[in-house]
């Protein structure tokens, strides 16, 4: 098992393999961290994927960016963010039950985080020579919202779209975008309980995936704002699937 740290589309990136030095894998999964979590913080799903699947460890190459703002003015030291949040702002709308008007806002700093990954992605591509097709996108909270984006954007589908605790938003470009995806493979998992992003932002984002023909493996859970252990062993399953497409 092998880590090494490189930058990839002006991202400082994480790479975690089993494949023999020199080796180039032939199937990608890309991971985005969520707001305010330091640029490690996915990193050791890398070894608990290849773990829970071994047969991985021949073919797969997980990815793991780190955002590009840092978060150290606003006290949270050491922590990264795709694009800058007013967390009062949300926990307002919690509060007032008004978090289905932010879903349709676009975040100022989303196109941006948008051509850092794209960049990224291309990258990847180049050094390993593989289709998008061999390219699992994903990501936690803000992380899977990145994911999300790019998914519905890219010229070429990828082969599958990962979303750990997510949200709607960019409602009405995310909808008109969504039918170029028909039959995309998504897992999609969301704590009931959580207090951060709602599980009716979950549900709304849920409807638009399946509304534009996407094959979702929608998997809630009793829990907070995190990824759970069934949520990985589906990711794992997933990748697994997905690597052994022709």
């Amino acid at each position: 098992m092998g880590m090494k740290t490189t930058v990839l589309g002006g991202l400082n990136c994480r790479i975690v393999d089993a494949l023999p030095d020199g080796g180039k894998p032939s199937f990608v999964v890309v991971l985005c961290h969520g707001f305010g979590a330091p640029g490690t913080d996915l990193v050791s799903l890398g070894p608990e994927l290849l773990q829970i699947e071994p047969g991985l460890q021949d073919r797969v190459q997980f990815v793991f960016p780190e955002a590009p703002l840092s978060l150290d003015e606003m006290g949270m030291f050491g922590g990264r963010a795709w694009w800058m949040t007013d967390v009062g702002r949300f926990q307002a709308a919690i509060e007032q039950g008004r978090v289905r008007e932010l879903c349709s806002e676009t975040p100022e700093g989303l196109p941006h985080a948008r051509s850092l990954v794209m960049s990224l992605v291309e990258e990847l591509r180049t050094s390993t020579g593989l289709p998008m097709s061999k390219f699992l996108l994903g990501g936690f909270s803000q992380g899977s919202m990145v994911a999300t984006d790019i998914t519905l954007r890219l010229d070429e589908p990828p082969a599958g779209l990962c979303v750990f605790s997510g949200s709607l938003i960019s409602e009405d470009e995310w909808r008109e975008l969504a039918a170029r995806r028909r039959n995309l493979p998504v897992l999609q998992c969301h704590g009931r309980q959580d207090p951060i992003l709602p599980f009716a932002a979950a549900e709304w984002l849920n409807e638009l995936l399946t509304g534009g023909g996407m094959s979702v493996e929608f998997a809630p859970f009793d829990g907070m704002h995190t990824i759970s252990m069934d949520g990985l062993e589906r990711l794992a399953a997933m990748t697994n699937r997905l690597s052994k497409t022709e």
